[in-house]
């Protein structure tokens, strides 16, 4: 099989398109978190340790202090920025925490779904007869 006809297979497979639109769906989920996170979650958070913004805190590694992070980038003095990576840390727990509760909520109605094994039906009067018809016939 050629190359190009394998890929073509590979790329109509509904499999590839699911995965297409899972990476789009993601990116867009983790845009709303951010924005969660950054505008919601973490001002209050921020005001409540007094006023801290997680953006700029900050260390930077020339000794120098600055009040920005854009004025230690500007002053071009290299960074740890422990701010971010503290939202981003909370960015990931909320984000792994909305997937566990889908992934929980599909394995409930998974398990649902099994534990509804249908009972056999009740025999019809005519199978009934013909058990008790059976059952003289043996005596």
């Amino acid at each position: 099989m050629s190359l190009l006809k394998e890929f073509k297979e590979f790329a109509i497979k509904g499999n590839a398109f699911d995965l297409a639109v899972g990476v789009v769906i993601g990116a867009a989920f983790g845009k709303i978190v951010d924005s969660l996170v950054r505008d919601l979650i973490m001002p209050p958070i921020g005001l409540l340790m007094g006023g801290i913004n997680f953006n700029n805190l900050f260390f930077a590694l020339d000794g120098k202090d600055y009040s920005t992070v854009a004025l230690a980038k500007e002053a071009g003095a290299a960074t740890l920025n422990y701010g971010v990576f503290i939202q981003t840390m909370v960015d990931f727990t909320i984000i792994a925490f909305a997937i566990f509760m889908v992934i929980k909520l599909m394995n409930n109605m998974r398990r649902q779904d099994e534990a509804k094994v249908e009972a056999p039906a009740e025999p019809t009067e005519e199978v009934l007869l013909l058990r008790e018809i059976r059952d003289n016939l043996k005596k």
